[in-house]
């Protein structure tokens, strides 16, 4: 029987991936949707290529928010962790931070 600790663990390539999916939907959702938003409002309204170039641009702003606000979460996820293991790994129970090991 495992550990039920090993059973929640989730592989060492997951949060890579899911990083990754995440980032290349800010990508592609926007700007695909815009592609096509664009196009179908300058045939409805003969406005060719004005209110696609709108979209687009709107999306590519839209896109730019997401990822930097979704890189900017991960950085400080990966950033709590790193200080959570460094406490973790510098406290020593039963020993003084302060004092030294070195004999003189």
């Amino acid at each position: 029987m495992e550990n039920k600790t090993d059973e929640n663990k989730a592989p060492w390539w997951q949060p890579g991936l899911v990083l990754f999916a995440r980032l290349s939907g800010w990508i592609a959702v926007p700007v695909i949707a815009a592609v096509f938003i664009g196009k179908w409002l300058d045939k409805k309204y003969n406005s060719e290529p004005w209110l696609f170039l709108i979209s687009v641009g709107i999306a590519f702003f839209l896109s730019m928010f997401g990822i930097v606000r979704d890189s900017m979460r991960e950085i400080r996820k990966i950033e709590e962790e790193v200080k959570k293991k460094d406490n973790k790994n510098n406290s020593h129970p039963g020993l003084d931070p302060g004092s030294s090991q070195e004999s003189k």
